[in-house]
């Protein structure tokens, strides 16, 4: 809404002299005000470190940062949030679950089950993780429309599966994936399989409910969730935390160390190793209250109802090809202009005053599946309008009469 819109200063600018359409918030989102004078309220008025000290800065400091894990709890609906654990991003989260919970837990020839869809940052650590011990990844198959598989599925579940991890919402094409349903189907299988459901695309535009879900873990990141960077989330649940080893050695992660013999704390700060992002939680925190304050009720009729007008008028085009064309979708768009390339046509765009995403996305293996290495894409995001699709349109008609 263009209310929501005078919130985002950076909106408020130009883009080489032109209004600012910016339509790369699957990127990173821009950050509302009231985040913005939160980080710089707490950098400039009680920042210090946090667990260690006894006077008062440091005690309110903590006090912050550790209410935000109760707001992201609430905000997962988990059932504790002592099932938070704060990371860097949703890679780091992934990387987290890869090595400090498959190291321990799975050995060679116990098989992992990916998708053909997911960002590199779940398929990489598996890769490492199979080095390393000698698991089995399969992948579940993408349809020229975009969209799991999932008949494929039961096929590739065994005995030796012992972890499905899968996009809920591609960061490339929008598809939204059906998760409460694969992760029923999977359980009907075999409750023992555990479960990674990576939520950075879908936890920003529809309300996440990792009871209901099902799954085991469930990763995000601060920096698409409209806070800053540097900040993400895994929730795990309490019982897998409990019996998982840690990630990584240092402060703030022991109970007790002796020259032979160290005690770790409980979860999550078990996993939470040196000092935390400190200003970057309580950034997320007002991003959070932001989010809330809103109503998800609002956001996502909003957003649905742009995501439509994208779609469509982007598919009504006879000079685009669009990849991925599943009718359930979330506000991205990934396509291509006839006779051009994605990087010029992204340039174009940008001497038209419209921030678009150009490559491969991060996703390699799933664009090379509709035989591209890249596309353009527009993604939108809760400060979006009409008016970023009109700029977008314009600039692709110039694009096409230069570049024809």
């Amino acid at each position: 809404m263009s209310e929501w819109r005078a919130d985002f200063p950076a909106l408020q600018g130009t883009m080489n002299g032109k209004p600012l359409a910016f339509l790369d918030s699957a990127a990173s989102a821009q950050k509302p005000q009231v985040v913005l004078d939160k980080v710089m309220a707490t950098l400039s008025g009680h920042y210090a470190n946090i667990h260690r000290g006894l006077y008062e800065y440091s005690q309110r400091t903590t006090a912050e940062f550790e209410a935000v894990r109760g707001k992201v709890a609430n905000f997962l609906n988990a059932k504790s949030e002592n099932e938070i654990v704060f990371t860097r991003n949703s890679t780091e989260a992934i990387n987290l679950v890869a090595h400090a919970w498959g190291q321990h837990y799975l050995h060679a020839d116990d098989e992992v089950i990916l998708t053909e869809m997911e960002h590199h940052a779940n398929i990489v650590p598996w890769h490492l993780l199979r080095d390393l011990t000698g698991i089995v990844i399969k992948y579940i198959p993408v349809t020229q429309t975009g969209e799991l598989d999932l008949s494929k599925l039961e096929g590739l579940l065994t005995k030796k599966t012992r972890l499905v991890s899968f996009v809920h919402v591609s960061n490339a094409l929008g598809t939204i994936n059906d998760a409460a349903s694969i992760v029923a189907q999977v359980r009907a299988y075999n409750p023992d399989i555990k479960i990674l459901v990576d939520g950075s695309q879908s936890a920003v535009h529809m309300p996440t409910d990792v009871q209901k879900l099902g799954c085991d873990w469930f990763v995000c990141t601060g920096h698409k969730l409209y806070g800053p960077t540097g900040v993400g989330v895994l929730w795990g649940r309490g019982e897998i935390l409990a019996k998982t080893p840690p990630y990584q050695g240092g402060g703030d992660m022991i109970e007790r160390v002796a020259l032979h013999g160290i005690k770790y704390r409980e979860p999550p700060q078990r996993f939470e190793a040196g000092t935390p992002p400190i200003v970057e939680v309580i950034g997320l925190g007002a991003a959070i209250d932001y989010m809330q304050g809103l109503g998800w009720d609002k956001i996502t009729a909003h957003e649905n109802a742009l995501s439509r007008q994208l779609y469509g008028r982007l598919s009504a085009r006879k000079d685009l090809r669009i990849i991925g064309t599943s009718p359930n979708r979330a506000g991205i768009v990934s396509f291509l202009m006839d006779g051009a390339s994605s990087a010029d046509v992204g340039m174009i765009l940008d001497q038209c005053g419209v921030a678009v995403r150009t490559g491969h996305h991060c996703c390699q293996p799933l664009l090379g599946i509709f035989g591209v290495e890249g596309t353009i894409r527009a993604s939108l995001a809760l400060y979006s309008t009409e008016a970023d699709i009109d700029a977008l349109e314009t600039g692709l008609d110039k694009a096409r009469k230069l570049l024809a």
